[in-house]
C-alpha cells in the first residue's frame, strides 16, 4: 500500500525539532565550549558527537511526529500525543540551558528525569497510534539515558 508524502505536514515536522534544537545551540554556544573543561565520567563522547546525535534524533522525532499527524485516528489522540510531544520538545530546549549555560548539574539531572518520563509518555503515545512512530522514538530515549549517566556523573564529579 502506497502512501503520498505530505509534504505541508513532513516539512514543518522536520523543523520544529530541528529549530528547537538549533536555538537551544545557539543559546548555549559559548557555555558548551566549557564543557571540555569539567570532570566527565568514563564513556563520555568527544564534542563532535552530540550535535551529530543530536541532530539525528531530531530528524527522527520529526519523522515520528509526521507520522501521527498524518495518521487515521481520531483528532483527539493525535492531539493529545502532539501535545505531549510538544511538552517534552520544550523540556528538552530548557535542558542544555540548565547543564551548560547554569551548571546547574544537579538540577539538570532532575530535569532530564522530567524528560525522559515525558518522551517514555510520548513513546507509548505515538506507538498506540503508529507502531514506526514509536520505534522512531527509541534511540531519543536511549540516548537519554546515556545522557542522565553523563549528566549524574558530571555532577558528581564537579
Amino acid at each position: 500500500m502506497k502512501h503520498e508524502i505530505k509534504w505541508k505536514l513532513l516539512v514543518p515536522a522536520l523543523l520544529l525539532p530541528l529549530a528547537v534544537g538549533g536555538l537551544a545551540a545557539l543559546l548555549t554556544g559559548s557555555a558548551m565550549d566549557s564543557y571540555s573543561g569539567v570532570a566527565r565520567p568514563p564513556l563520555s563522547p568527544p564534542g563532535w558527537v552530540f550535535p551529530v546525535a543530536w541532530t539525528l534524533l531530531y530528524i527522527l522525532m520529526g519523522i515520528a511526529s509526521y507520522i501521527v499527524a498524518s495518521s487515521s485516528v481520531s483528532r483527539e489522540r493525535k492531539e493529545r500525543a502532539l501535545c505531549v510531544y510538544a511538552l517534552q520538545l520544550a523540556v528538552n530546549f530548557a535542558w542544555p540551558v540548565i547543564f551548560f549555560k547554569l551548571s546547574a548539574y544537579g538540577a539538570a539531572f532532575f530535569w532530564l528525569l522530567l524528560l525522559l518520563l515525558l518522551v517514555l509518555a510520548n513513546e507509548l503515545l505515538f506507538k498506540h497510534i503508529s507502531k514506526t512512530a514509536g520505534k522512531l522514538l527509541l534511540p531519543y530515549l536511549l540516548w537519554l539515558l546515556f545522557a542522565l549517566y553523563l549528566n549524574l556523573g558530571v555532577w558528581i564529579l564537579n
